[in-house]
């Protein structure tokens, strides 16, 4: 049976997940189908990297939010304070750093990487915002804040400052550094710098 887009997605997640190259010619050949048939479901390699690039992220954002979950419930604020929203977006920041696949994937093809990743109309990055609006938005909901911009402006500062640590290493070649993208990103939600944060950066 020939392979649906969504499998063909599937199965390149999870070779840059293992950390193998993207070759599509050979993913064709595993998947049993030419390699214009893969053209034809999914698009050009960056086409189904970047896919495939959404579906980890979606898959970590997920687990993020799990975690809360299992930890505090429907809490909308942990026990010291910190936004439900801020501490799934840590989390998130936190396993893409951490996952070898995408940092060899960043490693030995950073301008197409970064291309797929941070492209306006990509496959990426508008979808990246639009979780995070969810995420927001549901914390508004239930009493977690009061935004002083609209959410889809929060979302795109978020997501774009976000992008500059995390792949600073690439972007401006320096070391990323996630705790301070956690302390802006807390300054720019919740209006001020939590007192954790700033006794953390003493």
């Amino acid at each position: 049976m020939s392979k649906t887009a969504d499998e063909i997605v599937r199965t390149a997640a999870h070779w840059i997940d293992r950390g193998i190259r993207l070759d599509t010619r050979t993913l064709a050949t595993e998947l049993g189908i030419s390699r214009s048939t893969l053209f034809r479901r999914v698009g050009n390699r960056e086409d189904l990297m970047g896919d495939a690039l959404w579906y980890l992220a979606e898959r970590t954002m997920a687990g993020a939010e799990r975690a809360w979950e299992k930890a505090f419930g429907d809490a909308v604020r942990s026990p010291d304070g910190e936004l439900r929203c801020l501490a799934v977006m840590r989390r998130y920041r936190s396993d893409i750093a951490g996952n070898q696949g995408f940092r060899r994937l960043l490693d030995d093809e950073p301008v197409v990487t970064i291309r797929v990743l941070t492209n306006p109309h990509g496959r990426v990055q508008p979808r990246v915002m639009t979780a995070h609006v969810a995420l927001l938005r549901r914390d508004v909901e239930d009493g977690g804040f009061t935004p002083v911009v609209s959410l889809d402006s929060l979302s795109y500062a978020i997501v774009r400052l976000g992008e500059a640590f995390l792949y600073s290493d690439v972007l401006a070649s320096r070391a990323p550094d996630l705790d301070a993208a956690s302390t802006l990103l807390a300054a720019l939600v919740e209006g001020h710098v939590p007192a954790s944060e700033t006794t953390a950066g003493l």
